[in-house]
């Protein structure tokens, strides 16, 4: 049955085109899958990790840090569509930010203010330049479905290509396997869901196929920093990048304190067996081990999925396996339709691009602040980008003003139509608030500020915040 399924999906992803080191990757997977692999990474088996050097306290001169930013390259992992705000096209497109100024007649700097994610990636990398006279190249890791609008959103920024380099590459693609059969799934209805990505280990054979890291080090670039697109406190940083010049290291992994809000995301943890740093995803993680690994005072950090590679080592293990690195294996079990748990149960074959750490001899990780982890995951994520909790710098950093208050919206909320329906006057003032619980459903109007642990309860029909309105533990305020 295991011979049939294997041969059935290599033959369905060579017939697509997909990159040889990427079937060949999606093999060794599917060998562990079939037999009984479940990559779950014991908490007996391993030992917190501690004392990391911190960025707040690294002492670097200016000459060291312009030195290694110039010879460090900005790669951003683009292929996610936000399906799970609604979206069908790249999350990056959507507009986190509409206070900016709009820029020349060009077009560039984004359109009547509103700044995408995109968008401000790109002046965070311009800013960068022109601040350290460094090339700074930016190369997007894009799917199949983001490239064409991304690269069309990226057109009017004229300056932002490097001689020599591409602006992205292609993320590759496998198919979802039956739970009952590990065949390739087959769904008439709608073929495009017969397909998944295969999570963000998917970079290393996608950087070997498309010859990426050999072109950077062929430009003179010796390190990379790489980060999701979604999360914009990962700007360029001249002090990191020293430091890692200087520790030699192979690979470093950026890491933060817990706090209440993180009750997901990867963590690295220290092998008992070899005392090797290695990356415990929450997939990974046994329903038995969930508590403890959430016990910030057992385990103090969570991963941001910022990177650093030298690009030498890089280049050298991608030759070595082909882009086939022994990541650990992450079984995903969903159905093919996400949105109709009828639909057949499928297998989906994944692994984190931070697992790599276990990968390279020598790697190391920092603790970073929280500035430097904004992911958007969420509506509720995104009402905080958007509210004046933060601020945008004149170097295009995101910078809280005061303590991040907790935001949980309703369901009426989770999808991106009705979220911007329902704020279309614009993002409620945050600044004085602790928290944001919204249930039900409510339209905001303009000018309305939230104070305290501001609350608002269901109304039972849909209900209107009005104009210059105050949100407070009580309700509403006129």
């Amino acid at each position: 049955m295991s011979d049939r399924g294997l041969a059935l999906a290599r033959s369905k992803m060579q017939a697509e085109g997909v990159a040889p080191a990427a079937i060949e990757t999606f093999t060794r997977f599917y060998h562990l899958l079939e037999s009984g692999e479940s990559g779950l990474v014991r908490e007996a088996d391993v030992e917190p990790l501690t004392d990391l050097p911190r960025h707040a306290d690294l002492e670097v001169s200016g000459d060291d840090a312009q030195a290694a930013l110039a010879r460090t390259a900005i790669i951003k992992l683009n292929g996610g569509l936000g399906t799970s705000m609604g979206m069908d096209r790249a999350k990056s497109l959507l507009t986190v930010r509409d206070d900016a100024p709009a820029e020349d007649a060009d077009g560039t700097g984004g359109r009547d203010g509103a700044l995408t994610f995109l968008d401000v990636i790109v002046r965070q990398v311009r800013a960068a330049r022109e601040a350290t006279g460094a090339r700074l190249p930016l190369v997007l890791m894009n799917s199949f479905r983001t490239r064409d609008d991304t690269l069309a959103a990226l057109a009017p920024y004229d300056d932002l290509a490097v001689d020599g380099l591409p602006l992205d590459f292609l993320q590759n693609r496998e198919p979802k396997l039956r739970a009952d059969t590990l065949e390739p799934v087959e769904w008439p209805a709608d073929p495009t869901l017969e397909w998944c990505p295969p999570g963000h280990g998917d970079l290393y054979p996608a950087l070997h196929a498309s010859g990426v890291v050999r072109a950077l080090l062929d430009a003179g670039f010796r390190y990379a920093s790489v980060s999701n697109s979604d999360n914009l406190g990962a700007a360029p940083d001249g002090a990191i990048a020293a430091w890692f010049a200087a520790s030699g290291a192979p690979y470093a992994a950026e890491m933060c304190l817990k706090s209440p809000a993180d009750v997901k995301g990867g963590q690295l943890v220290v092998r008992r067996s070899d005392g090797r740093i290695v990356q415990r995803e929450t997939a990974q993680t046994h329903p038995d081990d969930v508590d403890v690994s959430l016990d910030p005072t057992v385990h103090r950090y969570f991963h941001t999925n910022n990177l650093w590679f030298d690009l030498e080592a890089l280049a050298a293990e991608l030759d070595r396996t082909g882009g086939v690195l022994e990541l650990p294996l992450i079984r995903n079990e969903k159905t093919v339709d996400p949105t109709d748990p009828s639909s057949p149960a499928v297998v989906q074959i994944e692994s984190a691009m931070g697992a790599a750490v276990a990968v390279f001899e020598g790697a190391t990780a920092i603790e970073v602040g929280r500035e430097r982890f904004l992911p958007v995951k969420t509506t509720s994520d995104l009402l905080l980008m958007r509210s004046d909790v933060y601020e945008l710098t004149d170097d295009d950093r995101l910078v809280a003003q005061v303590d991040v208050p907790l935001v949980k919206l309703s369901k009426t909320y989770k999808q991106i139509a009705g979220f911007d329906a329902r704020f279309a006057q614009g993002a409620p003032s945050l600044r004085t608030a602790s928290s944001l619980t919204v249930e039900g459903d409510w339209t905001f109007g303009a000018r309305v500020r939230a104070e305290g642990d501001a609350a608002l309860a269901d109304a039972g029909e849909p209900a209107t915040v009005p104009d210059g309105a105050t949100v407070t533990a009580d309700g509403v305020t006129p």
